[in-house]
């Protein structure tokens, strides 16, 4: 079972710095009907202006995932780390018992990123920070593990959560498979390109609800880059 949440239908707040879309309920966007899907709590799509970003906040008991999209983003914490993320690549911070972080774009063009929000396994975790580099051509026709809860997935960034967040980029007519398991859920969101799943289109930035799918089958109408998230229910 697919369900299609169109980008324009999607939650927006335009604070002029950041323009942001919010595909579940999120701050001032509430909708009964879109609080999660599964372990999956967040997916906001976010644009930053140039020398602008989120001052220093906290969180906690939250594993926070970030796909840049295009531009990099610049993090600091209260545990002393400091980093950059380019376009294509990922960070995984893990709130756990608390931290403290910031978020800027240092850049001089537009950041434009997907947060991904998924809930712990359980509360306590202790908290931590990363980030990695995955190339878009080693994502050529089949998807890779960006961030895991997962035994054996040694090459993705870890997270404290029965989930994983996979990415793949396809030409067009190439199709890519992915056992997800029909007691699992799968929320998919096309980067750039549209594409297929079970004869449903999927535009640019929509977001698609996967259920009750034990081998979901993605077919590129265009040139296209997605990304999954692969939750417990």
């Amino acid at each position: 079972m697919i369900e299609v949440r169109p980008f324009g239908q999607l939650g927006h707040a335009d604070h002029g710095w950041l323009d942001a879309r919010h595909h579940f309920s999120f701050a001032h966007y509430h909708d009964p009907d879109r609080m999660n899907w599964g372990a999956l709590r967040v997916w906001n799509d976010d644009m930053i202006a140039p020398g602008t970003g989120f001052g220093t906040h906290p969180h906690r008991d939250m594993e926070i995932i970030t796909y840049i999209r295009e531009g990099a983003i610049t993090h600091t914490d209260s545990l002393g780390n400091t980093g950059r993320t380019d376009a294509g690549d990922v960070q995984v911070m893990s709130a756990g018992t608390g931290i403290r972080h910031a978020e800027h774009n240092r850049e001089d063009v537009a950041t434009r990123l997907f947060q991904i929000w998924i809930m712990p396994d359980r509360a306590g975790h202790a908290p931590s920070w990363g980030t990695r580099s995955f190339p878009r051509g080693d994502r050529a026709g089949r998807f890779v593990v960006l961030a895991s809860g997962h035994a054996g997935d040694d090459d993705a960034l870890p997270i404290n959560a029965n989930a994983r967040v996979l990415g793949a980029t396809l030409k067009k007519g190439q199709v890519v498979d992915y056992p997800l398991g029909a007691d699992r859920l799968g929320y998919l969101v096309p980067a750039r390109g549209s594409v297929e799943i079970e004869g449903t289109t999927v535009h640019e930035r929509d977001g698609a609800a996967i259920s009750a799918t034990e081998t979901l089958r993605v077919r590129a109408l265009e040139d296209s880059e997605i990304v999954l998230v692969d939750t417990a229910t």
